[in-house]
């Protein structure tokens, strides 16, 4: 079998994870990434039906040559509930029918209802959509401003307690150390005036600390 010429393998559409590995950041500077599709003018083929770019996003039934089966002016969860009960019902009459005459022609009705009802289901959803795109954006737009609240809380904190750091510092005496490394701990100093009180005491030390604390003074 012959092999491609490397002018035919660079004409073969290429699989999607090659494809985007042709937008890198090398070659959108320089220019070689491949430029998105034009536009579409006139009509194109999705899934095996014909649409015009000009049609509204949800066409009416009347223009896809399907019978209304609910009024102009309706309430759609009324309606949905209505057809959910008829989908039932007419199922029903299906199974029923295929078990008492599976040959009889009303199989083919019974079908043809069913697909018109779930039609009719599909539509009335898809009038849903632009509800659900608008409360889609509410719900994310609300979760960012709870975000930026809760940033804005926690920023607030932090700044309350540098203030009262600041606060503390600036009420400070001139010639105190502002260096935290450098400062004592108080419970130093409490330590410290209870060994002086120990110290004052008679007999406050044992006989071998008082020996620790003459071999020093000789070695001063």
């Amino acid at each position: 079998m012959a092999t491609p010429d490397a002018s035919q393998v660079s004409s073969l559409p290429l699989p999607p994870v090659q494809y985007i590995n042709n937008y890198t950041d090398e070659n959108i500077k320089r220019g070689r990434a491949p430029k998105p599709p034009p536009p579409i003018a006139d009509s194109y083929t999705m899934f095996g039906n014909q649409f015009s770019a000009d049609d509204v996003i949800i066409r009416p039934l009347e223009s896809q040559g399907i019978k209304r089966l609910y009024p102009q002016h309706f309430d759609r969860r009324r309606e949905l509930r209505k057809l959910n009960h008829s989908l039932l019902v007419n199922f029903l009459d299906l199974i029923d029918l295929l078990v008492q005459s599976p040959d009889s022609p009303r199989r083919a009705e019974k079908v043809e209802d069913l697909s018109l009802l779930f039609i009719h289901i599909h539509h009335l959803l898809n009038e849903f959509r632009p509800h659900q795109a608008r409360e889609t954006l509410r719900v994310m737009m609300e979760m960012q401003r709870r975000q930026t609240l809760e940033a804005i809380s926690r920023f607030q904190k932090h700044y309350d307690k540098v203030m009262d750091i600041l606060n503390e510092a600036i009420q400070m005496p001139p010639g105190a150390n502002l260096d935290n490394k450098l400062l004592a701990r108080t419970e130093f100093f409490e330590e410290t005036k209870m060994d002086d009180k120990d110290a004052e005491t008679p007999d406050a030390c044992s006989p071998q600390d008082q020996l620790m604390c003459s071999i020093i003074d000789a070695m001063q």
